[in-house]
């Protein structure tokens, strides 16, 4: 059994959110750079320059790259041999958002749903919690903001739908977002499972590295299929027009029950955020 220490992971969360939101990862930028040699229409190569220069400041100035710093989102792989002491990992871990959005400068943005009162420190956080084999504590903080949230959507189509159903919900859902998820987006999509599991995969569809290809060959063809068609839609760069509106499209599949098949679209903004530690 290893112990962890709450001060630990407080201070490790406090330095994701800040890191998260100043330093877009590598596999981001590639895509703006090789978005630039696809991108046909002048406007769109404008945008793009710019949101890789706003991306330049944003590292060297410690500065947020965009205002919306985001819900604070995080996957946490608790090995089962780690024993959290201290306190609860839960509040640890809401600490060490507060002390993050306070010290870094951070927009806070979270409210009650229905008075829309401020909650003051961007608390509580979204915590994903897995058990998984080790001794080892891995913290995955994925800032994601409200545009894109405003974007994303979970239904249940019919069996019968097939690939085919899921190719056009999601091209259908990314057509009707427009420029409000701020493009150049990663779409996640999550396929099977439950209404909260397909949201949940789609989700963790948005961290796997722009690049990596898909390990199952019908999902990796499915993806590359939404991807030409999400881009030959031809709304480009920020809605502006151009051919560089989708940096990738990731699928995560679940099984499902015989008479589902839910299909969740997770859409991330150009600043596909996320930062992790392992303790």
């Amino acid at each position: 059994m290893r112990n962890i220490h709450i001060k630990d992971i407080t201070e490790a969360v406090k330095n994701l959110c800040m890191d998260a939101n100043y330093d877009l990862p590598e596999d981001v930028l590639h895509a703006f750079n090789r978005g630039l040699e696809m991108e046909e229409s002048p406007v769109g190569k404008a945008v793009l320059k710019a949101l890789i220069k706003n991306a330049s400041i944003a590292k060297d100035e410690k500065i947020p790259i965009c205002q919306d710093t985001g819900f604070a989102v995080f996957f946490v792989d608790i090995g089962q041999e780690v024993h959290i002491e201290g306190g609860s990992l839960k509040e640890a871990i809401n600490e060490g958002v507060r002390q993050g959005y306070k010290d870094g400068y951070l927009r806070k943005s979270i409210c009650d749903a229905f008075t829309r009162k401020n909650t003051g420190d961007n608390t509580p956080a979204v915590i994903n919690y897995d058990i998984v084999p080790g001794d080892k504590l891995k913290i995955i903080c994925a800032p994601k903001g409200g545009g894109s949230s405003n974007m994303s959507r979970v239904t249940m189509l019919k069996p019968a739908d097939g690939i085919e159903g899921i190719k056009k919900y999601v091209i259908q859902r990314v057509l009707e977002s427009g420029s409000n998820p701020c493009p150049p987006v990663i779409v996640g999509v999550g396929i099977g499972g439950t209404l909260e599991m397909a949201a949940l995969i789609a989700t963790k569809a948005l961290l796997r590295p722009i690049g990596i290809v898909n390990q199952d060959p019908v999902l990796k063809e499915i993806e590359e299929d939404i991807l030409r068609k999400i881009n030959d839609l031809g709304m480009g760069p920020e809605g502006f027009g151009g051919r560089f509106y989708a940096m990738a499209v990731h699928i995560e599949k679940f099984q499902c029950h015989i008479a589902s098949l839910p299909v969740a679209a997770n859409i991330s903004c150009h600043a596909s955020r996320h930062k992790e530690i392992i303790l």
